[in-house]
Formats: structure tokens, sequence, C-alpha cells
């Protein structure tokens, strides 16, 4: 288990006095690498978001870390996964579906993460919860003028390559670590702290975005949706995140994987239960 002190990522964002569109490549840069080493593992987060990235030190350099396997699954360990799980924010579609799904949604919770670091607010967002996993199911969300006007093409067509439906079309970490706004020099230096930091004050204050969501209403609204049969059990519920493994970061592999999420990733309970945390962010609050 290692100690990290740097503090989460929106504090340091919001910290800073300087922040680019090149800032937020390096930091989606650094989340790749990492989600990349786990997939290679064969180890899949499922609850990817902010919160769950924290820096390792106070130091301006530091390095990001990826925190809280609680819902970690090994793929391909025997069972297939189509529990819906994690934030529902930061879902791919087809966990909300509750169809069985890969990898892959990891790595359309880096594409929402991309997109809230680059203007400060989430890609989906209702007051209505039913409404919020339909525009979640049918990949709806916007480049909203005048908050994408100085962001670039490139990191655009990162976002929605990431943001895909289609898991199959969906970018993998390799495929996004290739692209020209990761790899290339199409990542603008222009200043956008003082839109990105004012939007995340806004939608991310801790007391709204954090709170527990209950679980019987997330299954209430995927009936009405019709999402197909619930692979859940009655009464089968488990709270977001219910153990933390290890943290994780590239270049800092440390013993064996087994060790470095065994506490989560072995839970044989995992695949019997729904867990959902979300929060809202209502268009009324941009500005």
């Amino acid at each position: 288990m290692q100690l990290v002190s740097g503090g989460e990522l929106f504090d340091r964002i919001v910290e800073k006095g300087f922040y680019t569109e090149k800032d937020a490549s390096q930091l989606i840069k650094q989340i790749l690498d990492a989600v990349k080493y786990l997939h290679d593992m064969g180890i899949v987060h499922r609850d990817l978001k902010p919160e769950n990235l924290l820096y390792y030190s106070l130091d301006e350099d530091s390095k990001i870390m990826i925190s809280d396997f609680g819902l970690s699954k090994i793929e391909g360990s025997g069972s297939v996964m189509s529990t819906a799980c994690g934030t529902p924010g930061y879902v791919a579609p087809e966990v909300l579906a509750q169809k069985p799904y890969s990898k892959a949604v990891d790595c359309w919770s880096i594409g929402v993460i991309a997109y809230i670091l680059l203007c400060g607010y989430p890609p989906f967002y209702d007051e209505n919860d039913a409404k919020l996993f339909e525009q979640i199911l049918k990949a709806e969300y916007e480049f909203d003028s005048p908050y994408w006007d100085d962001i670039s093409d490139s990191a655009k067509d990162f976002i929605q390559h990431l943001m895909e439906k289609d898991p199959n079309k969906r970018y993998t970490c390799d495929q996004a670590l290739q692209h020209p706004w990761i790899a290339g020099d199409t990542a603008l230096d222009k200043n956008i702290h003082e839109s990105v930091s004012e939007q995340i004050r806004k939608n991310f204050a801790k007391s709204r975005w954090k709170q527990a969501f209950n679980a019987t209403a997330v299954v209430r609204h995927m009936r009405k949706l019709q999402l197909g049969s619930s692979q859940e059990g009655p009464g089968q519920t488990t709270p977001t995140s219910p153990c933390h493994g290890n943290l994780l970061v590239p270049g800092d592999h440390h013993g064996s994987l087994s060790e470095s999420c065994q506490d989560c990733c072995t839970q044989k309970s995992t695949e019997n239960s729904l867990s959902f945390s979300t929060h809202h962010c209502p268009q009324s609050n941009r500005v």
C-alpha cells in the first residue's frame, strides 16, 4: 500500500494559476498509461472518475495515481461482466444497458474525464436520473459554445473516439495513446484556467458530486427505461467501492498484480451486486 499526499485532481487544477489543453493532454496520457497497464494484466477498473485520480505528492511534477479498486474485476476470470456498477456520469452505455461488457468501459470513462478536464463540466447532466441515463445510453453530448470555442478540433476528435457508443469501435488505450492530441503536438497552449476552474467549482462541489446513490432507485429507473432483464437477484446491493485496493501507476509497479488489488479483484460476490454513486450537473449552473 502506498501513501499519496498530493490531493485530488480537481483540487490541483483549481489551485493552478495557469492551465492549458496541453496540461490536460499530459494528464490524460498518464491515466492512459496506467489503465493500459491494468488492461494488459487483465484488470478492468470499472469506476474511473476524477475523485479516484490522486497526485502522489505536492510536487509540481507529481505523477497521477489511480485509486479505489473496490469495483475492479479480472477480465476472463470465469464470469461475464454485466453488472451495472460505477458512477452513472462516467459509465459506458453498455453498462447501463446491462449488456455483457469489456475493458472498453474504462476507455469510455477516460473520454468523459478528458471532456471534463477541458471544460469543467460533465458531458451528461440532468436533474432527472432517468433522463440522465437516456443521454448516456444514446451517447448524446455536445461541445457547447462558448466553453469549447477555444479547444482544438484534435481534442474533440480524441474525445469522440473514446466516447464512442459502440464498444467495438471505441478506442483502446493503445489507440488513444497514438492519437495526435496525446502523442503529437496538436494540444494548444492557451490558458483556459479561468473558465475550467470556475466550472469545476460550480459543477463538482463535494456536497453534490460525491453523494451516494440508492441502488434500488437505479433498478427502478432501468426498468422504466426497459433496459432488459436484470442480472441481479432480489435485494442484492452493495455500497459503491466497498473496499480499497493498492494504488497503481505506470513506472512504479512494485510487487505482483495480485498484490496490487488482491483485496478487491478476488471478491466472489462482485458480479452479483449493483452499485452506483452519482452527481447531478444542471445546465443552469453554468455561467
